[in-house]
């Protein structure tokens, strides 16, 4: 059930409320912070971060620290060789943070945003906040997407999604089938691969990136491709899922441990059944099939899609003014979703919300 409307007066408490303090929350807190905007960010979570305390353990970017960096501030470079890893993320994160002074509140959980006149009054477990604007940034890591199988139900073994996966110790010498082909279920598998005898299963062939290209070579390929179609016929944004060749990726490669098959056709209560009819037992599979955007919370303002998304035009949704979406992916921005790329679609979406607020007086920030 949908919460009731609320009303609430139209005495704006701040100019713009942003929802979630992940890398693209806190990319949009700087710049509103340079556009001398009052402002909120509003976090569910306990402590600083966004999603990457939930990664597994040994999670790795697969870019250099300064091409992983939000506006401002470069991610600084780990003492160890190699890819920051899943802490040096959070710690940059944390000191970014205050490092600008951004006005996080957590942990707040918004519950509903609803239209109140001229703006939004947003819902949360705490109290109801008012704002001229809002801008989406929470991400979709609490929302993790498993495909659908016959049998799936009846299936006895382990279920588990990456957003849940720590490390490979539970699956020691267990039958493990790693689903899905990009960056997550490569180091996925490479991992547990290690320690159980795994499947690796994908739509189709991973394609793997050259030894020396890393995410920071990938994204600027793929920035020029971007670029190049941005007068022809619209076309999809290139992908950045091909494989890149982290170190434990490398190792797992010398170990032959890299081969993938083609999806199964359904479960048994042990196992499996292969396209080609084949039966196999299986202990756990683990999910590294994505996610879909994390946006219950506007289910009331009749503006979300069937699959989920809201209809934008670059982060504005087209259905209602005042709403912005950054971070969730492609229809967001070309690499919104990444920590190099969310810088540029923060950027715009602040200059939308200061000219669709130059109209009116703005919030003075209290020093």
């Amino acid at each position: 059930m949908n919460p009731a409307p609320l009303l609430v007066p139209h005495d704006f408490s701040t100019d713009v409320l942003v929802i979630g303090a992940g890398q693209s929350g806190l990319a949009v807190g700087y710049y509103l912070r340079r556009a001398g905007l009052a402002f909120e960010l509003l976090d569910d979570q306990a402590g600083p971060g966004g999603a990457w305390p939930h990664g597994w353990a040994s999670l790795r970017l697969f870019s250099p620290a300064d091409a992983s960096s939000l506006p401002g501030w470069l991610m600084p470079r780990p003492a160890e060789a190699g890819f920051p890893a899943r802490d040096a993320v959070i710690d940059y994160l944390t000191l970014y943070e205050q490092r600008y002074a951004l006005p996080v509140r957590r942990p707040v959980r918004v519950a509903a945003v609803h239209r109140s006149g001229p703006g939004f009054a947003v819902q949360t477990d705490t109290r109801t906040r008012q704002a001229r604007a809002v801008v989406c940034a929470s991400g979709s890591w609490s929302n993790p997407f498993v495909p659908a199988y016959p049998g799936q139900k009846d299936f006895g073994g382990v279920q588990l999604h990456s957003a849940h996966y720590r490390d490979a110790a539970p699956f020691a010498g267990q039958r493990v089938l790693v689903v899905g082909g990009g960056n997550s279920g490569a180091q996925v598998l490479a991992e547990v691969s290690r320690e159980a005898h795994t499947t690796w299963v994908t739509e189709k062939e991973p394609r793997f990136l050259p030894d020396d290209v890393d995410g920071r070579v990938l994204f600027s390929q793929a920035t020029q491709r971007y670029h190049a179609q941005a007068g022809a016929a619209p076309a999809p944004p290139p992908s950045l899922g091909d494989v890149v060749m982290v170190d434990p990726v490398k190792e797992a490669r010398s170990r032959g441990a890299l081969g993938s098959v083609r999806p199964f056709a359904r479960f048994t209560r042990t196992g499996v059944v292969w396209a080609d009819g084949r039966e196999e037992a299986v202990d756990a599979v683990i999910w590294c099939t994505g996610f879909r955007p994390a946006l219950p919370f506007l289910a009331n303002l009749g503006v979300m899609e069937p699959d989920g998304r809201v209809a934008t035009a670059g982060t504005r949704a087209t259905a209602l003014p005042g709403l912005w979406l950054v971070g969730y992916g492609s229809w967001t921005g070309f690499a919104s979703a990444t920590l190099i790329g969310v810088g540029r679609s923060a950027r715009a979406t602040v200059d939308e919300i200061q000219a669709f607020l130059a109209p009116e007086a703005v919030t003075p920030v209290e020093e």
